[in-house]
């Protein structure tokens, strides 16, 4: 599905005008590419300014979407953030690596990566880069799975609930130590704490990990920012979410100047994106029509918004293959020459290829499956193929009390982006081709889980 508002010949002239050196791109370069992953939270597709009419202000992610490869059909790890963040930072589904719920309070075992799983942080350490991460992990509590276990060298974060009633009120995990934080407005911390990790480390490749907290609750901004937008007629929730939402991007705004005056920024790509889709508990906002939101595995929940940047290299422009969240892991390690662990199994593909229009074997079929705590695999589950979806369908938002009796359903995105029209009868070849292989991957990664630890 292709959003309103993608205009195709902006993208096309930017392109055109790009000086893009493919050989170079892909590792010749003297010294390896730093790379700076950020992460919105609970950020839908409709919340980039550039692509929904200008309802809120999003001028540096606008900017940089203008400048860089955005691909409109992209999709994240899962529809909820745990498992969305274990898909990122691994190349895997996050079933196979036990990280499938939420709560780190009331399910630690299921909101954690298992201790055998490599992460980015392990693949860019052990290639001689300086790895950090700033704002949010959530992916493991307790020792042996904090950030600075799992191949990360420096941490200025949280684990995922240590913001319990406000941006101006909550503590960071600073290299293993909490610090508590009042009237420091979060989201301008985390800014302030990657603009100093890219400073200190600018002489030697750096790979950083942004993961903001934006627009994720508790819902709280700048108060004139909130004001700004109640005066355009948004009630209180919407209104502060895009008030959060723009001082994320001022933030950004901020590194890529620090980018600039450094001369980093033709050796650095940067990639943003967001983990799932908007939170229903912050109340209904614009997201194109998409059916679903976080939380399910209709479009909603899952297609984010994804662009990839790096001057001179990467011609700016739209792409509308579909990738994962599966697919940054080997695409970073390709475009920075990484050498991979001996016998890591990836589910993702490189991209690399795309961003330099070549081909890539990127694999045939994306899947997801989300419910509370042990997962059951006939809720909330989805495999794609192309056009095609065929969806489990999500039944709610708590614990299920067992297996649904739900009957999977088939969509086709093209003709049907808002997953209205069930298809199965008139495409049962299809249907029960794509039935069985959700159930094969289903089985096949709950026995990851199980006994791979």
């Amino acid at each position: 599905m292709k959003p309103p508002y993608i205009n195709s010949v902006f993208f096309s002239i930017l392109a055109l005008l790009a000086v893009v050196c493919p050989d170079r791109a892909l590792g010749q370069q003297d010294r390896p590419p730093n790379v700076i992953l950020i992460l919105a939270d609970d950020m839908g597709l409709g919340d980039v300014a550039l692509f929904n009419g200008g309802l809120n202000r999003t001028p540096h992610i606008d900017r940089l979407a203008g400048e860089s490869a955005w691909f409109s059909r992209a999709y994240s790890g899962s529809s909820v953030c745990t498992p969305s963040r274990a898909a990122l930072l691994t190349g895997r589904y996050p079933h196979r690596g036990g990280a499938v719920t939420l709560n780190m309070q009331r399910y630690p075992e299921l909101s954690r990566l298992h201790k055998n799983e490599k992460t980015m942080g392990d693949v860019f350490t052990e290639n001689g880069y300086v790895t950090g991460i700033v704002g949010k992990w959530h992916i493991g509590d307790g020792e042996e799975y904090h950030p600075l276990q799992r191949g990360f060298q420096e941490f200025a974060g949280f684990k995922g609930y240590d913001v319990p009633d406000s941006y101006f009120n909550y503590r960071l995990d600073i290299q293993g130590t909490y610090q508590e934080f009042t009237g420091q407005y979060l989201t301008d911390n985390l800014t302030e704490r990657a603009i100093s990790f890219v400073e200190r480390h600018r002489d030697e490749p750096f790979f950083l990990h942004l993961a903001h907290y934006a627009p994720h609750r508790p819902l709280s901004a700048p108060e004139e920012l909130i004001q700004s937008y109640r005066q355009k007629g948004f009630n209180d929730s919407t209104a502060t979410v895009y008030a959060m939402i723009e001082v994320m991007d001022k933030g950004i705004g901020d590194l890529l100047d620090v980018l600039d005056s450094l001369e980093l920024r033709e050796n650095t790509i940067v990639i943003f994106a967001s983990d799932n889709g908007p939170d229903p508990l912050e109340g209904e906002r614009f997201n194109h029509e998409m059916r679903g939101t976080k939380y399910t595995v209709y479009e909603g929940g899952i297609h984010v918004p994804f662009l990839v940047n790096w001057p001179g290299r990467v011609a700016p422009g739209e792409h509308d293959e579909v990738i994962h969240f599966t697919d940054v892991l080997p695409t970073l390690a390709e475009l920075s020459g990484l050498e991979l662990p001996a016998g890591l199994e990836l589910d993702g593909g490189s991209m690399a290829g795309l961003l330099f229009n070549k081909e890539s074997n990127l694999p045939q079929y994306r899947f997801w499956q989300w419910n509370r705590g042990v997962p059951y695999y006939s809720h909330n589950a989805a495999i794609l193929e192309g056009d095609w979806k065929l969806v489990r369908p999500y039944v709610l938002r708590e614990v299920p009390m067992g297996e649904s009796a739900e009957r999977p359903v088939l969509y086709n995105l093209k003709e049907d982006p808002q997953e209205q029209n069930d298809l199965s009868e008139q495409e049962p070849l299809r249907y029960n081709i794509m039935r069985v292989k959700l159930e094969k991957w289903s089985r096949e990664v709950e026995f990851s889980r199980l006994h791979h630890k």
